[in-house]
Order: structure tokens, then sequence, then C-alpha cells
């Protein structure tokens, strides 16, 4: 497989890309930001099929406030989806977003590139230049007369220039096309005129099965060529879709390695009721050793855990002294906190062996209604414990100067 040398290595909260770094997954959710239930809920259930780093929408500023609150939940990265507003962009940053996505065919205006420039710069947060085919500059389209691979790469260049004003280069860059040949022409080019990581995939690839057959031939066209640092298929379909298509690439080009157990486990929020870090190390330890070929969340309170994580197989949650178990999001026992990583073991082993229909049916009669009291106790106690409500004042008043 052929190398790209020197690519610069930028940091997408906890995920390096470029710079030799394991070529990363993306994806992107298809639900209201503002619905902060329902977009972690999504997030949650990207992270478990293999996406190291998740794209929301930040149209409105609902969705900019919505932002807020999701940032501290994600198990990980955020970066906000920007288009035409660029105080969107700023109060994304106030959210606590650790990338941003900036699409130079709809924010034009160079002091407001600037403007974000300036800020991302003081937060240390990346900025991925997301040059479209579908929206190139008008004044590009007319020089060049079609989104040609010259004319993406040109769009690129002029938006690096302005951030190079504000001496910003934590940079990653997409030419996305829709015609598979076009698309890779397109990233060669790029690779040969610029040494910043390069962000890949195939935009409107449409739906599966011919959305995938136009993202793979694209993108491991390119990484079997040594170019790329991270990954997105984007596919009419559900998002997990996306983010499993795209882990099992990688693994299939021996570009990341191939794992049974899959946990996933919360951040730790100021809900979090144990020390999620200790708990998760522990669980992963036992089921490594078990070898079950399992999706397995660790999360840090019953509060929003099972909600959260209701896509994983099964999970645990911390509340009150005590574990609570869950399978598909469904609390099917309730255990003492002491007694968390063996009762998880326990029923890893029995899902494995019985199913999730049966492990349901055999829930614990009490195990929903005292999860239910565990949790709205909680929420009395705690009351706003991430400070959700300040979050948002602050972001909307980002938005609103």
């Amino acid at each position: 497989m052929a190398h790209r040398e020197g690519t610069r290595q930028i940091h997408v909260g906890r995920v390096p890309v470029g710079g030799g770094a394991p070529v990363s997954v993306q994806s992107m959710t298809t639900t209201k930001t503002a619905d902060v239930d329902g977009t972690l809920a999504q997030v949650y259930a990207l992270a478990g099929a293999g996406a190291d780093i998740v794209r929301i929408t930040c149209n409105d500023v609902a969705a900019a406030e919505g932002l807020a609150e999701i940032v501290p939940r994600s198990p990980v990265p955020i970066i906000a989806d920007i288009h035409y507003q660029y105080r969107l962009a700023l109060a994304a940053l106030e959210a606590g977003v650790q990338g941003l996505r900036l699409n130079p065919g709809n924010i034009r205006k160079p002091h407001q590139i600037r403007a974000v420039a300036r800020d991302a710069k003081d937060r240390g947060i990346p900025i991925r230049v997301g040059v479209n085919a579908g929206s190139l500059d008008r004044d590009l389209m007319k020089r060049y007369g079609s989104a040609t691979p010259e004319a993406l790469v040109a769009s690129a260049q002029k938006e690096i220039e302005y951030l190079a004003e504000e001496d910003f280069h934590d940079i990653k860059i997409s030419v996305k096309h829709s015609h598979v040949p076009s698309m890779v022409e397109s990233y060669r080019l790029l690779a040969d005129t610029v040494g910043f990581p390069l962000h890949l995939g195939v935009t409107e690839a449409g739906p599966p099965p011919g959305g995938l057959i136009k993202s793979v031939a694209g993108i491991a066209t390119l990484l079997l060529e040594g170019i790329g640092d991270t990954i997105r298929f984007s596919l009419t379909a559900d998002p997990v879709e996306e983010a499993r298509a795209g882990r099992q690439l990688l693994e299939y080009l021996d570009l990341r390695e191939r794992t049974g157990l899959d946990l996933i486990a919360c951040p730790s929020c100021g809900r979090a009721e144990v020390d999620v870090l200790e708990v998760a190390q522990a669980a992963q330890a036992k089921l490594e050793e078990a070898k079950l070929p399992i999706q397995v969340a660790v999360m840090g309170c019953v509060v929003n855990g099972p909600g959260e994580a209701r896509e994983a197989d099964l999970g645990i949650a911390a509340g009150r002294g005590r574990g609570h178990l869950f399978i598909k999001g469904k609390v099917v026992r309730v255990v003492p906190e002491d007694e968390m990583v063996e009762a998880l073991l326990d029923e890893a082993r029995k899902l494995v062996d019985e199913g999730v229909e049966a492990r349901i049916a055999a829930a614990d009669d009490l195990a929903a209604d005292l999860a239910a009291q565990d949790r709205q106790v909680l929420i009395d106690i705690q009351g706003d414990a991430n400070r959700a409500a300040a979050r948002r004042a602050a972001v909307a008043d980002v938005a609103a100067r």
C-alpha cells in the first residue's frame, strides 16, 4: 500500500487525524439537533457501529443550544456542520464542539471566515474546509465551466488562504464529488497540492447497494494509494450503516484492527454516580477475556444512560449505589454497585447464549420500576447537573450578537 508523506496532524478532541494516525471513521446524525435525547441516542449508536467522530448539523440557534447539551454527554468528538450563517459557527464553538465543518460555497465573506478562524484558534479547535461539487462558488463555476477537480481544489486553496491570514493551520480538507472518477482525481490533485490531512467521501452516493459501491470504489482507491486520513460514507440510509461500512472497509484494508468486543462508555459528566473509566476498564478486561462478540455500554448514571445507549446489546448504568443492567435500552436487572462488573459479565454470557428476546423476557419484574425511581430521585437531587440551562443561554447569546 502506498504511503503519503508529510501530512500534518490535527486533533478532533482526542482523535488524531493525519500525520500517520490510524484512519478514522466519521458519520453524521439525521435527527433534529434540538432533540437532544434523540440525537445523543443516534450518536451512541454511531459510536457503537464504529464511528470515531460524529458530525451534527448546526442550522439554527435551537441546534446550537442543543449542541451545548449534547457535546459534554457524547462518547465521541462532535463536529458542527455549518452552512451560510457564520454566527452559528461561533455559537457552536461556544457550545464546546471539537471541530467545525465550513462550506466555502456558502460562507463566502472573508471577514466572516476570519472571525470564525480567530475564535477557533483561540479555543484550539480544527476546521474542515468542506468543498462540495454541488455547492461550488459561482465565480469558480464560471471560471472552470463545471465542478472539475481543478475547480474543487481551487476552492479549497482560497479558503485556506483566508484561514492562513489569521495564522490558522489546524485544517483538514475534503473535495467531495458525486461522480466517482472526478472525486478520485480531485483528491489526487489535492494530495499533490497541500500537506493537510484529507477527509474522503463520495457526496450524495445514494442508497445501498449503489451508494455503498460508489463509496467503496472512490474511498478504497485513494486509501490504497496512501491518500486519506479520515473517511465518511454518505449514504441515503440509516447513518449506522455508514459507520459500520466505513469501519469494515478499514478493517478489510488492514488499516484498522479487527475487534470482537465493542465497548462504548459515556465521557462522564455532572450526573455520573461512579468512576466510569474504572468500571469501563474492569468490564472491558473481563469481557475481552471471555471473548464475547457483543456491544456493551458502560454509563455513568441511570438518568440518561439506558436511553442514550439503547442501541447497545447490553449496558449498565449507575444510580444510588446500584447498577441498572439494560438490554437494548430496557432495564432487566438491578444489582448492588460493587457487583456491577460481575453482573455485566454474567448477563453478557447469557445474552450470547440465549439471545436478546429471551433475556428481555427473563427480566426481573421490579427492575424497570426501581430504575425509574432511582432516575427521578437523582433528578430531584442533582437538578441541572450539567449546567445545561447556562450553556444554552451562553450559546444563544453568541448566536444573537
